[in-house]
């Protein structure tokens, strides 16, 4: 590309170069619509998978939620259950998913014994994730946590 004088005297001669800088715009934005693009093309295969008749495989939630009240009952989830059937459920999920989450819901007035047993009936097991559940100080006392 060149830059000529203003002062091109009696030359009226027609400017032969191309103004390159609208092409080099629609290249590079061309060039951003690829980048963009290739990568949610290329990621797709296209499959036919055969349909067979088995049970929904299993999986181990996230989180399992025990609940000890005052008087030492114990819930998993919203169900009754006894230390024994907790130790086999921890178990069974910490073989399915190690990184399952214990929280403990316990009683202010749970005494601190059947938290500990609970706590080391999870660490037994294979279950190292463990969080205490508790209410914020200015939330309504007496509300049943499920």
């Amino acid at each position: 590309m060149s830059f000529g004088r203003f002062d091109r005297g009696g030359m009226d001669a027609p400017m032969s170069d191309i103004n390159m800088t609208p092409l080099i715009d629609v290249m590079l934005v061309l060039l951003v619509i690829f980048i963009i693009t290739a990568p949610l093309l290329a990621g797709h295969i296209a499959v036919d998978l055969p349909k067979v008749n088995t049970p929904a495989a299993q999986q181990a939630p996230k989180s399992l939620s025990v609940s000890i009240q005052k008087d030492g009952r114990l819930y998993l989830g919203d169900r009754p259950t006894t230390l024994a059937a907790l130790k086999a459920r921890f178990a069974e999920a910490a073989k399915v998913r190690s990184d399952t989450e214990l929280r403990i819901r316990a009683d202010t007035a749970a005494p601190y014994g059947d938290v500990a047993r609970v706590m080391g009936a999870a660490q037994d097991s294979g279950l190292t994730r463990i969080g205490l559940i508790t209410q914020p100080a200015g939330a309504a006392s007496g509300v049943v946590a499920r």
